[in-house]
């Protein structure tokens, strides 16, 4: 056995029968049994425990690196999930919006149109109300299909659209877009240190390059020569009928002289075997050397592509944050602004052109602070995937299915 530490052989008792004419023999007819231990120990190549135990580390690692991937796969396909699950949570608000201003539209429009009857409103100044109204009318036909594109695709995701029955039942969207309680707050450096140590695609490199190093090093054993050690053990039995000098037959078992273990035979030999040119052998270590430094540059991409993710998640977080302050404060200028424009316009100091621009501005500002609080939930969900923290929140927990 070529890949083995040692192999033991013990051969059968083997027996045969004689006979001779020869009135000297002590036996006749006679039989003769052997039985032989033999043992065989390579000292180079294939020598000791690292041959038999190579597969096995490497079929470890293998699984290993597979459970390593796969968690990594799913961290990617919860931050996707989460991602148009925000993007419901984005269109289902813009598509509010996009009615509340169309609604204000509407009553604008009816005051106007109350004033035109009255004789209150010169007949021109109708038609810019009325444009407001059919322009904002579009803008919520197309918030509808907005949202039933984001509501397709993760449908499309989750796996709804599998189950007619599921399909057919609405999304209840149980978390909003607005934060509760305080702002996150991130160190890069802290994140940066906790994705070196959580994130899985670490682990899968590790396990490769490991499997790399047992690789070269069980090329390197297949490169040396053959020098095995071999040690036999034999025993040896005699039988069969025996003569007493008054010429009367005696009974002998050669079995029992051979498992009685009283006449032994030893020998031990090295063999040795040079090879001259093992282009085998060559061929699998320089596969090794090329898997090695594969590994090795894509263990070091590994690193700068998670650098990046933690930095762009901490900076997309710090945006969102300053977004929504600035968003919040945007509105309700926005507001107090669509209230003062309405006031002078109802006292007939303003101009409807003046009310109509300050509340696209107000609908506008709603859908800013909407991006920027989507964004911020977007950007809390980014963090935890790029330091491998993604699946605790979602209480994600991947099965060992080896024992």
């Amino acid at each position: 056995m070529g890949n083995s530490a040692g192999t033991g052989t013990i051969r059968p008792s083997n027996s045969s029968d004689n006979f001779a004419n020869n009135s000297f023999y002590l036996f006749n007819p006679y039989i003769t049994s052997l039985l032989t231990f033999q043992v065989t120990q390579p000292l180079l190549r294939n020598g000791w425990l690292f041959a038999n135990q190579a597969p096995i580390l490497i079929a470890r690692r293998n699984l290993q690196q597979s459970r390593a991937s796969f968690a990594a796969e799913v961290n990617n396909n919860i931050l996707q999930a989460v991602g148009q699950y925000w993007a419901v949570v984005e269109a289902r608000g813009n598509l509010e919006v996009a009615r509340s201003s169309m609604d204000a539209a509407e009553a604008t429009y009816k005051r106007d149109k109350r004033a035109l009857e009255l004789g209150a409103l010169p007949p021109l100044d109708i038609y810019r109300s009325e444009s407001q109204v059919a322009s904002r009318r579009v803008q919520v036909i197309q918030s509808e299909y907005t949202l039933k594109q984001a509501e397709d695709a993760l449908r499309l995701t989750i796996g709804t659209n599998q189950d007619p029955y599921f399909q057919a039942l609405d999304l209840q969207l149980t978390e909003k877009a607005e934060p509760e309680g305080e702002l996150l707050t991130v160190d890069a450096a802290t994140a940066l240190q906790q994705a070196l140590k959580k994130r899985p695609e670490f682990d899968a490199a590790t396990a490769a390059l490991a499997n790399d190093e047992t690789r070269i090093r069980l090329a390197h054993n297949h490169l040396l020569p053959e020098l095995d050690l071999l040690g036999s053990y034999a025993s040896n039995g005699v039988g069969g009928t025996q003569f007493s000098s008054t010429g009367q037959k005696m009974a002998s078992s050669s079995l029992n002289q051979l498992f009685g273990f009283g006449f032994p035979t030893y020998q031990a030999q090295l063999s040795l075997t040079l090879p001259i040119r093992n282009r085998a052998a060559k061929a699998e270590m320089g596969t090794a050397l090329v898997s090695r430094r594969n590994d090795l540059y894509g263990q070091r991409q590994i690193q700068e592509q998670v650098a990046l993710d933690v930095s762009n998640a901490v900076h997309q977080l710090e945006q969102a944050k300053l977004s929504i302050v600035a968003g919040k404060e945007a509105l309700d200028l926005a507001k107090k602004t669509m209230a003062a424009e309405q006031r002078k316009y109802e006292l007939g100091s303003g101009t409807i052109f003046l009310v109509l621009e300050a509340q696209t501005e107000v609908a506008a500002s709603e859908q800013s602070l909407l991006q920027a609080e989507v964004g911020y939930q977007l950007a809390v969900a980014a963090v935890d995937h790029a330091t491998g923290e993604l699946l605790d929140p979602y209480h994600v927990q991947i099965a060992d299915l080896t024992h």
